[in-house]
């Protein structure tokens, strides 16, 4: 349960949110997206309440939502995955410089089965930069990637927020953002006791 959440963000701002497996960042962040209603208090986006259904038409085309799930499609190429969420959104001609920036250009006509993991979390990434949008909400967008891929995701994170882009990340793994305000959700249950405890106390 998430409660005594009291924030506001302006234009440029990024918050990490912090915590154990299962102490409630995803859920944080569903909020903030409008997947789920809070049961109390008020969600506020330029001053208006987001759970009104004609206000959250406006406010969901704010948002990035990029979760575990990366809602890839194997069977399309590489560069089609970026594409088609470029023409869902009326735009398009970013998608191969997004691609070639985040060091996909090699595979982008590739079917997108063949990617690694690290390289699917990469075109997760792509598709931030084609579709621009002011707000990005990120659930642990830096597992999967090397050292340079994080190197990457901190530079466009950066660069977002120096044009006004307000980041939100959920995180288990250091990740540079400067100036970010810090959201710590403590353990939802006390911690169970693991194998090496129970060893240990049997000695």
């Amino acid at each position: 349960m998430l409660r005594d959440i009291n924030m506001t963000m302006h234009d440029g701002g990024a918050m990490l949110l912090t915590g154990p497996n299962g102490s409630g960042k995803t859920t944080f962040l569903r909020v903030l997206t409008g997947f789920i209603k809070p049961s109390a208090g008020r969600l506020l986006w330029n001053g208006y309440d987001v759970t009104k259904s004609s206000i959250y038409e406006l406010y969901k085309v704010e948002l990035h939502w990029m979760g575990i799930k990366d809602a890839i499609k194997d069977k399309l190429s590489v560069v089609d995955n970026v594409e088609w969420w470029e023409v869902l959104d009326g735009k398009c001609g970013k998608s191969r410089k997004a691609l070639q920036f985040m060091g996909l250009g090699h595979v982008m006509n590739d079917k997108a089965r063949v990617l690694s993991v690290g390289q699917r979390k990469r075109l997760q990434l792509a598709r931030l930069l084609a579709v621009p949008r002011p707000i990005w909400l990120l659930d642990e967008p830096s597992v999967g990637l090397d050292s340079e891929g994080v190197k990457l995701l901190e530079y466009i994170m950066a660069e977002h927020r120096r044009k006004g882009g307000i980041v939100f990340v959920a995180t288990h793994i250091p990740i540079k953002l400067e100036n970010a305000m810090n959201l710590q959700f403590p353990p939802r249950t006390p911690k169970s006791k693991t194998l090496l405890d129970h060893l240990n106390e049997s000695r």
